[in-house]
């Protein structure tokens, strides 16, 4: 997370932080915004403002907790729960093809063949990049005149 938070403080943007109270977890990183820090006790809330504020989701290598949130946004996404759509970028298609195959999920008939078109992969930073923007300018609606009208802290658009 502090990667993805120093970019956008560097460039010029707000940073948020969701960060759960767990013993051998690493505190809030240096580039979150001020104001905008939240620790959660249980998963669950932080899940639920991790769907709610997120646009887009780029996941990297990670472990168990990763793969949680990975598939707790695949679940949402394929069930139609999610009040807009999210796209879902797996970064570094080496390590996931060897840690998830998706494949046999839908040859068991576990999910559907066209779930497997719920996530993208992204080799690069640019890659991940241009995936992003795409879905963004895809996806995302103008703000309404009462949304452009808070004040920036407050907004969870735009």
């Amino acid at each position: 997370m502090e990667a993805a938070n120093r970019g956008a403080r560097e460039a010029g943007g707000k940073t948020i932080g969701l960060n759960i109270r767990l013993p051998f977890e690493q505190g809030a990183n240096p580039y979150i915004t001020d104001g905008l820090h939240f620790e959660f006790h249980y998963f669950f809330m932080r899940k639920f403002w991790f769907a709610y504020l997120a646009k887009a989701l780029v996941i990297f290598p990670g472990g168990f907790g990763t793969c949680d949130e990975l598939f707790e946004f695949l679940t949402l996404v394929q069930t139609d729960k999610l009040s807009k759509k999210m796209g879902v970028i797996l970064y570094g298609r080496n390590y996931w093809d060897q840690v998830l195959d998706f494949r046999p999920m839908a040859e068991w008939g576990a999910i559907a063949d066209q779930d497997l078109d719920l996530f993208q992969y992204a080799e690069t930073p640019s890659d991940a990049f241009d995936l992003l923007r795409s879905h963004l300018i895809a996806h995302i609606e103008p703000m309404t005149e009462q949304e452009a009208a808070a004040p920036g802290i407050a907004r969870t658009r735009g």
